[in-house]
């Protein structure tokens, strides 16, 4: 509703500017209020048909239709010049006003035509070698450019082509880390349609193009939080799926320590403050109180396999995903962790051909690796060439999953999790203090209510209660490499705001993220949502 709201204020703003700017090329000033005469006024002064116009009920071409037009019917007006065209391009009206209230500002004609037709004289004075008309045609060219202004247009036009198609139809994303090993490894490169599972327009307008949250080398965040529009998906083309991997913003991002590992949900560090021994720099962190606070679209990408949607309820049993009761099919590089009972007997060029290397050993805090995150296969492999080397790790209790309530859920580790209901929009719970830890991010911070516990009573928005009604989708993320994947189990639901986009295909792939390791030849081109 907000964005419809932003929408209509805008255009009411830009036929408010045609009012005043119509009459000066001879149009009564009362057709720049009308929809849709406004626009086909328009057209006509600028040197298009009227039926041009329908282009502007494509999405995503009509806003360089838009820019398109309104550049033209400034240059209708004799303003070619550089400021002129983006002072048009940032903000078309503002440009209109100007030109509305310029006394010196004349009609010039259909600039579309008149350009056309200098062209096609251009040409013939060529094809005919008439260097005196052909001098004169240049010397009186109202559309010659500096060298520099050409150079600045074109580099302005590639970012702007750039940033457009990045941040509403694809975007490329590199794999940092080993969670979906053995379906997508550590530096694969992947194009990620943005568009599958619906656009979702910008939130944070202010920001470093073709930036996502960080400036390199100068340590600061890439936007500024304010002025942001509210949250807006167009019709997905398709729905996600069950067992489809998707790329999703961090649902927990919003608050966060950043070292120069990673980042770190302040919740985290709350949680487990003994994980500060890993990352000395995050203590200096902590302790400085060096807190950076993240909007939704600013979030850091993560990429994880779908497990649940919203209205599932899942339940993991021995490593096994449960979605309704029902046995689910694992993914067929799923990897676990397997513990080394003695040193391991397998030459190194032996475990590359099994497609194992460094990024799968699981390494203790000497430095050692104590184990390796393989699949079954592979594990099965190495026992028969070394027999009795690897046994599955057994994975204990873990106090530190979601919901993060050692009293009602203290029982649950990454292979024994849940039964845990998977929120749909509509759907009504009910909610008391035994399953509250479940729900009460979803209430408080992704649908933004006013949460309170008072003498062991719910308070939502200052009345009590107790069921609430969810206002958005949640999905269940899970990585392939089960024991060393950081997902739901580790911070919970994936709110459908949160969703980016869907994984298409690999397009490049270096050897554990490094071009000194060498190139994944047969990884490019690979899909990427399987």
């Amino acid at each position: 509703m907000s964005v419809l709201i932003f929408l209509i204020v805008s255009y009411i703003v830009l036929s408010i500017s045609l009012y005043f700017l119509f009459p000066k090329a001879g149009v009564a000033g009362w057709k720049g209020l009308v929809p849709g005469l406004n626009f086909m006024e328009w057209a006509q002064l600028i040197g298009r048909k009227k039926a041009y116009i329908l282009w502007l009920f494509f999405p995503i071409v009509n806003l360089f239709i838009f820019v398109s037009m309104a550049i033209d019917l400034v240059r209708s007006f004799g303003k070619y010049g550089f400021v002129d065209e983006v002072i048009t391009f940032f903000y078309a009206p503002l440009s209109f006003f100007r030109l509305a209230f310029d006394k010196n500002a004349k009609y010039i004609g259909q600039t579309v035509l008149q350009e056309r037709e200098f062209h096609k004289q251009v040409k013939e004075a060529r094809a005919a070698k008439d260097e005196r008309t052909l001098s004169k045609l240049m010397a009186q060219n109202p559309y010659k450019k500096s060298t520099l202004r050409e150079w600045t247009e074109s580099l302005v036009f590639a970012v702007f082509a750039a940033a457009f198609i990045r941040m509403f139809l694809i975007e490329a994303y590199v794999i940092p880390t080993p969670s979906m090993e053995g379906s997508l490894n550590v530096g694969d490169f992947l194009f990620v349609s943005k568009a599958h599972y619906g656009i979702r327009t910008p939130m944070t307008v202010a920001m470093v193009p073709l930036l996502h949250n960080r400036i390199p080398y100068l340590n600061n965040e890439s936007y500024l939080a304010k002025p942001a529009l509210p949250y807006h998906r167009f019709k997905a083309l398709e729905s996600i799926e069950r067992g489809s991997p998707f790329v999703f913003n961090w649902p927990v991002g919003d608050s966060i320590y950043l070292t120069s590992q990673r980042s770190y949900a302040v919740f985290q560090v709350n949680q487990d403050p003994g994980i500060m021994m890993y990352d000395r720099e995050l203590n200096g962190k902590v302790n400085n109180k060096e807190i950076i606070v993240r909007p939704v679209d600013k979030k850091d990408h993560y990429i994880k396999r779908c497990v649940a949607i919203a209205g599932d309820t899942l339940q993991v049993i021995e490593g096994v995903i449960y979605i309704n009761g029902v046995k689910q099919k694992e993914p067929e590089n799923k990897q676990t962790l397997y513990m080394l009972n003695k040193p391991l007997q397998v030459n190194k060029k032996r475990l590359e051909e099994m497609g194992i290397d460094e990024m799968d050993a699981a390494i203790d805090a000497r430095g050692i690796a104590v184990g390796y995150h393989l699949t079954y296969k592979q594990a099965e492999q190495i026992n028969q060439m070394s027999p009795n080397t690897l046994s599955p790790a057994v994975k204990q209790v873990d106090q530190t999953l979601f919901p993060f309530d050692r009293k009602n859920f203290g029982k649950w580790s990454v292979d024994n999790y849940g039964p845990i209901y998977i929120p749909k929009q509509g759907i009504t719970v009910p909610i008391n203090m035994e399953n509250l830890a479940l729900y009460s991010r979803i209430i408080s911070v992704y649908e933004h209510n006013d949460l309170e516990v008072r003498e062991n009573k719910i308070f939502i928005n200052g009345a009590e209660a107790d069921s609430y009604t969810f206002r958005q989708n949640y999905y269940w993320a899970m990585g392939d490499n089960r024991h060393n994947s950081e997902d739901s189990r580790a911070w919970g639901f994936v709110p459908e705001d949160h969703v980016v986009g869907k994984p298409l295909f690999i397009w490049f792939s270096t050897k554990n993220g490094k071009m000194s390791n060498g190139i994944n030849w047969d990884r490019i081109f690979k899909s990427a949502s399987e």
